[in-house]
């Protein structure tokens, strides 16, 4: 594949770690077009909302553009003389484990490579940890156990190559929508292929599920111990392949059936019928090509690895792996996780898949840096360091490209930690977060669009992400900031790189122990044009291969035979209880991502889900005196959250689901890591446990409540959103729209608007003209300032507004004035251009009341076109589902349920 001279640059997605390939150019607006690159075997054109809106991201708004200390301005040299000086008089001080770094998933390799060579090199600590430790780390580490490395054995091919899919602890279609979107065509073409889905949820990844268990939350142990159980039972494991190419097989099958001696103990513990899990066991004793996806939900618990380990042996007891169609697959959370987990940016890793404890790899990588001060033991990982540093072990962090305030559990402890630490630096490309807030040192870095380098995807392939837009400000490459702070401590030989590509040649050498083999012969031209490499890289790869680990039936362990783990099942120490009845989990909704930073500045990624909400299940919230649209307390024995309800069928009795996304910046206090503790980690890998903790939820009382829509962003403070209980920000096109709501009276909270109003707009003394409407009862009031046909800001307040259907004001900002648009603000009532409704569609902005109307004029005129379903042609009609299709689930719902 060759890069072809044009106007559109091939580059990678910013988000999951998929790693699409995109292709983007510069507009003549400033930003960027994006189209999928149709080359790239990760995706072949496709993209997912989030992709295809990666144009309306790369702005300057809320960029930080300029270093500083103490809150004051700085330039580049006194910035990082600062950071390296206090660093290396800690290190004086203190020792070089008085200091850490905190880095990202969200970095390229060269950035992680040379943090890592940094700390664990020179500095002589192994204390730098990733957020990659709280989605990938107990897949890491079932890894090493079952093979000996790190090692994801698949190629995305192998989903169209199945005939048995299992996907458990994994939203594919919200998550991972291309992988989900070649899935489903995989499904179209060959509707044989059988498609299991495990998950206490009835995710929209079950829209495409032969079969869905909704095993109880921290059950898969007791499930795939009860598949190998089965297995061996009815002699359906591969003997001459465990004989020859395994170990621990007896050891493993005999702790899966001491977990449940018999069939009805197992489903007591899943809460599933015997029919399905006869069914599920049969599916994957009889398919030979069996592929199981599997992510957080498996990893994000104290039993991650274990469960990773459940899975693996199910494989490998039958052989299947290492072949087309088969394996287990873990999906990575982040678009370079991969990439940071290769260069050895786990705390206990030691660099480019070589172990502490290995005096071989140590001597080699001491040779090969040159340097005498390397890290022989393990550092503190993620949850370890932030509880150090509480203690006043760590003197220093540097935490870069990520948010630990919002992200990391128990958010009131890590806020706690950081204020305690006497120097905090953050290096990031957005200036407020809840985690800048804490800084003392901010240094601007450069964002996805100007960075330049590589990000290796969940298939093991290696791609470019080039630079594209000028950096604003004085943002920085991560890379180029890390190693002038280690020049300025005294190792410039060592990090005096001119640019990004000398980085990777290295490490290229680094994992080649000295042979000339796979990319170390890159020159400056030759890295620049990189296509797509899928490792193990022996010879630079001209065309897209397919490669799967472990054809030979070779392992990396010392031996080389893959490794049964003996597993079991664990009481959960998380359990509900009286004061917390609830199980919680967490995760992801279908356009946002992680803590919003990027994806919150996007008005059409805002509209979908526009405010945090726990999804409860019917029979609980009656329980709890709950209704849809209330505002609710949810909290647990670490705190408490103010989020909306939202009552669903797909919700198990007992469970609730909240999404991670709202943090600081964009609510009043909608965190969910305020609610989950650090103390509840996987023993093995130090993941927390994100998808299970005990809640509780209670109807929390309010007098009014506003829709506030504003072209400047209002500030937190006692004058701006502080003086509101509750507040949520949500982007839209050319401004921002704020819902409220308060124990203040409506007339009340309509004095405090109009005063917001006055002083955010962006008229002073011009001529305007208001729309100001009040009810007799004063608890409902409508108001609006409009200059030139422009509307500058408008309110709704009344006792209540969730009953009632008000997207339409997401658009005001969107049109010009007309006087449909007047109509809309003193009745209330959308009509004209504002008819649209919520947004269903992201990639083509297609509203609710636009697919109602579609469908009832099929239903009324008996439309129908031959040879199309229903659902095609709705789409085709409005255009709904034809851009990523991640919508396509919620507009079957909604075809269905209108067709009814």
């Amino acid at each position: 594949m060759t890069i072809k001279k044009s106007l559109w640059t091939k580059t990678t997605c910013a988000y999951c770690g998929v790693g699409c390939g995109i292709e983007a150019k510069v507009n003549r607006q400033g930003t960027l077009d994006i189209q999928g690159d149709k080359g790239h075997p990760a995706n072949y054109g496709q993209l997912c909302s989030k992709g295809y809106a990666l144009g309306e991201t790369v702005g300057h708004q809320g960029r930080l553009l300029t270093p500083s200390i103490d809150g004051v301005d700085s330039d580049w040299a006194s910035a990082l003389e600062y950071v390296a000086s206090q660093f290396s008089e800690t290190i004086k001080k203190h020792g070089p484990d008085s200091v850490a770094f905190y880095v990202s998933g969200q970095l390229l390799t060269e950035d992680y490579y040379v943090a890592n060579k940094l700390m664990k090199g020179f500095i002589g600590s192994a204390n730098i940890d990733t957020n990659s430790r709280l989605c990938m780390s107990s897949a890491v580490a079932g890894h090493k156990r079952a093979f000996g490395s790190d090692t994801v054995p698949i190629c995305y091919e192998d989903i169209e190559m199945a005939d048995l899919v299992v996907i458990t602890g994994s939203n594919l279609a919200w998550c991972h929508p291309v992988l989900f979107q070649r899935l489903k065509a995989a499904k179209k073409q060959r509707p044989e292929l059988f498609i299991v889905v495990i998950d206490p949820r009835k995710t929209d990844t079950c829209s495409i599920a032969d079969l869905h268990l909704a095993i109880q939350p921290d059950t898969d142990v007791a499930l795939f111990n009860g598949l190998l159980r089965y297995l061996a039972k009815h002699k359906k494991i591969d003997t001459d392949y465990i004989e020859k190419y395994t170990e621990g097989f007896e050891e493993a099958l005999t702790s899966a059936i001491n977990d449940s001696t018999d069939q009805q103990q197992l489903l007591n513990t899943l809460m599933i019928n015997d029919v399905d899990l006869n069914t599920f066991y049969q599916k994957f004793s009889n398919t030979d090509k069996t592929l199981s996806i599997y992510s957080q939900g498996v990893n994000q618990s104290t039993q991650g690895t274990d469960k990773v380990n459940s899975i693996i042996n199910c494989h490998i007891a039958t052989g299947r792996i290492g072949k087309p169609g088969m394996g287990p697959f873990s999906v990575t959370g982040q678009p370079n996780a991969m990439g940071g987990r290769e260069v050895g940016g786990l705390a206990n890793t030691l660099a480019a898949h070589m172990e502490f404890g290995d005096n071989q790899a140590q001597q080699l990588i001491s040779d090969f840096w040159k340097t005498d001060t390397l890290a022989s033991r393990p550092g503190l990982k993620a949850i370890d360091l932030f509880e150090a540093m509480g203690e006043g072990k760590i003197k220093a962090i540097w935490i870069m490209a990520t948010n630990p305030v919002v992200s990391l559990p128990d958010s009131t402890s890590i806020i706690a930690a950081l204020k305690k630490c006497p120097l905090v630096v953050v290096s990031d490309c957005i200036k407020d977060t809840a985690t800048t807030q804490l800084a003392n040192v901010l240094l601007p870095a450069q964002g996805w669009s100007e960075k330049s380098g590589t990000v290796t995807n969940s298939e093991r392939r290696i791609s470019r992400q080039r630079r594209i837009l000028a950096s604003p400000g004085e943002a920085k490459a991560d890379w180029w900031i890390i190693c002038e702070v280690a020049k300025r401590m005294g190792f410039t030989q060592a990090f005096n790189y001119f640019h990004e590509g000398e980085i990777f040649s290295e490490y290229a050498k680094m994992t080649t122990l000295g042979n000339q083999d796979g990319l170390t012969q890159l020159d400056a031209q030759g890295y620049s044009q990189l296509t797509p490499q899928q490792w193990p890289v022996t010879t630079l790869q001209t065309a897209i291969i397919q490669q799967r680990m472990f054809t030979d039936n070779r392992f990396f362990s010392a031996n080389n035979k893959a490794q049964f783990i003996a597993v079991a099942v664990q009481k959960s120490v998380l359990a509900p209880c009286e004061e917390y009845p609830l199980q919680m989990n967490s995760g992801r909704i279908r356009d946002h991502w992680h803590t919003m930073t990027r994806t919150g500045l996007s008005s059409r990624l805002s509209a979908h889900i526009s405010e945090p909400f726990v999804s409860i299940n019917h029979d609980d919230a009656q329980h709890k005196n709950v209704q849809d649209g209330d505002l609710a307390s949810v909290s647990s024995a670490q705190g408490a959250i103010l989020v909306r309800v939202s009552i669903s069928k797909k919700i198990p009795k007992g469970q609730v689901f909240i999404p991670i996304h709202w943090n600081q910046q964009t609510a009043s206090n909608a965190s969910v890591c305020t609610l989950i503790t650090n103390s509840n980690v996987d023993p093995i890998s130090g993941q927390p446990a994100f998808k299970s903790s005990a809640v509780n939820i209670k109807k929390w009382h309010y007098q009014s409540e506003a829709i506030f829509l504003s072209r400047q962003q209002l500030d937190i403070s006692e004058l701006g959103l502080s003086q509101f209980d509750y507040w949520v920000k949500q982007k839209v096109e050319n401004g921002y729209l704020y819902r409220l709501a308060d124990a203040m009276s409506p007339e009340r909270l309509n004095e405090r608007l109009k005063q917001l109003i006055n002083r955010y707009s962006l008229v002073n003394q011009q001529a305007h003209k208001t729309l100001d409407y009040a009810n007799q009862q004063k608890t409902l009031y409508r108001y609006a300032r409009l200059h030139q046909e422009q509307i500058l800001g408008a309110y709704i307040v009344a006792t209540q507004l969730q009953n009632n259907a008000f997207d339409w004001i997401e658009n005001l900002f969107a049109h010009p004035v007309d006087l449909s648009t007047e109509r809309s603000l003193l009745s209330g009532c959308a009509q004209g251009q504002l008819v649209s409704g919520k947004i269903i569609c992201a990639c083509k902005q297609v509203g609710l009341n636009t697919l109602n109307n579609a469908i009832n004029s099929a239903i009324n005129n008996c439309i129908a076109t031959p040879g199309k379903s229903s659902l095609e042609q709705l789409c085709q009609t409005t255009g709904a589902g034809t851009g990523c299709g991640s919508c396509l689930p919620e507009i079957t719902e909604l075809l269905n349920e209108q067709t009814v």
